[in-house]
């Protein structure tokens, strides 16, 4: 461990950043977390991590230098100040069930000035700032616009020279099992350029994606118990979809029935895992019917959900199934945060690293069992097959009032 290389981790979380970086050489010296539940996780798992005395990102944003203080910590302890504020204000849901999330008018929006205001006080040599692709969306980049800003005021306040690389990444480019867009953006303060590295697999690489068969693989034949079972009014038609596909399966434009309209559900309903793919993006609060679920028609454990999201085998996520779902689906891939801080190291820290692959890195399994098979649909549905209208066309959504609600159904309604 190289603990020169300290970070100050706001929105910590589970520790899917910080163990990314950690991997890549820093060290953690102080988290800021308000879940105390992921609290227990960081204690379980990193019990030498320490938790700052106040939660609250945006309350310790009144006065960081105190925190480091407490801490027993320096501003010259801290090389990166690394955070994913909440993502809700921007998130691609927002834009399915009200056809415009509130961004920046979003109270949680607060996190990202708290994030400056830190910036500010301690100035550290890097930034590394995480959150979903429509914090930066083009037309809609009030997120990115506001942070741009106020870098540029802590510039000219501070005298430092944050200018910040921004970025949309595709984790299951770089080996994650998992199909994931984020935005991160690095900054760092002597205004050095950071460039992300090349992507390592799929098209155009020399490597082919890591999938959800070699993730969880090796945990297929273990006995599922009945906390897996799928509940809900869609629960049955489940095992009609194959292996890759969602509800679209059964459209029209499909290979199934026609029990719904092209478009008219969110992508992750009824999506089921594919083992020659990676994983879709797992989400943190999923309603009963969105998935992805597992090819054999039930949820996905606690331990499979990790493995998708490259936790270490060995890390233990706290709390009940919600709450560790949460947290999961919440969380940077470690993996991915490994590369990036690998990334931070050479480039922006001067440091002569070894070409090895990431130590967190999952191993590709040559073994790959035929698709799972489909059943039929069961005749309680059987009655949806008809000519549905597909969606309506963008901003015409469920949230919209020009939505026909007899066709178009919201992610509640599924």
């Amino acid at each position: 461990m190289t603990t020169g290389l300290g970070v100050l981790s706001l929105f910590t979380g589970a520790g899917g950043l910080d163990l990314g970086l950690e991997a890549a050489g820093f060290s953690t010296r102080l988290c800021v977390e308000n879940d105390p539940i992921a609290c227990a996780t960081l204690r379980t798992n990193r019990p030498k991590w320490t938790l700052a005395e106040t939660s609250d990102a945006v309350e310790l944003a009144k006065d960081p230098l105190a925190a480091l203080k407490a801490a027993g910590l320096a501003k010259s302890d801290i090389v990166v100040l690394a955070g994913g504020p909440p993502c809700q204000p921007f998130s691609k849901a927002g834009y399915w069930i009200e056809n415009q999330p509130k961004r920046m008018n979003d109270p949680r929006a607060d996190t990202i000035n708290a994030y400056l205001d830190i910036v500010r006080a301690v100035k550290p040599p890097v930034l590394l700032f995480e959150n979903v692709p429509a914090f930066a969306f083009k037309g809609k980049d009030e997120g990115i616009t506001a942070f741009r800003a106020g870098l540029e005021a802590v510039n000219r306040s501070a005298g430092t020279n944050y200018a910040p690389s921004v970025f949309l990444v595709n984790a299951a480019n770089y080996g994650i099992p998992q199909i994931r867009e984020r935005i991160f953006v690095v900054a760092a303060r002597n205004g050095a350029e950071f460039r992300m590295p090349t992507p390592t697999h799929g098209a155009g690489s020399t490597r082919r994606y890591v999938t959800a068969w070699d993730a969880i693989g090796e945990l297929d034949e273990q006995s599922p118990d009945d906390s897996l079972s799928v509940q809900g009014k869609w629960a049955d038609l489940l095992p009609s979809i194959p292996e890759g596909k969602n509800y679209l399966w059964h459209t029209l434009e499909g290979g199934g029935l026609p029990l719904f309209g092209w478009r008219t559900r969110f992508w992750s309903f009824l999506l089921k895992l594919s083992k020659r793919l990676p994983a879709w993006t797992i989400q943190a609060s999923p309603g009963p019917a969105i998935g992805p679920f597992h090819w054999r028609n039930r949820l996905l454990s606690i331990d499979e959900l990790a493995r998708l999201q490259s936790f270490p085998k060995d890390y233990s996520i706290q709390g009940a199934r919600t709450a560790s779902r949460r947290q999961i689906g919440n969380a940077v891939p470690p993996m991915l945060a490994e590369v990036i801080g690998v990334e931070i190291r050479r480039q922006l820290l001067g440091s002569r690293l070894s070409n090895r692959g990431p130590s967190l890195a999952i191993p590709v399994r040559k073994d790959r069992p035929r698709a799972y098979p489909t059943r039929e649909v069961p005749s309680k549905y059987r009655s949806l097959v008809a000519r549905h209208k597909p969606h309506p066309g963008v901003g015409k959504g469920p949230g919209s009032a020009a939505a026909n609600t007899s066709t178009v159904h919201s992610v509640a309604s599924a």
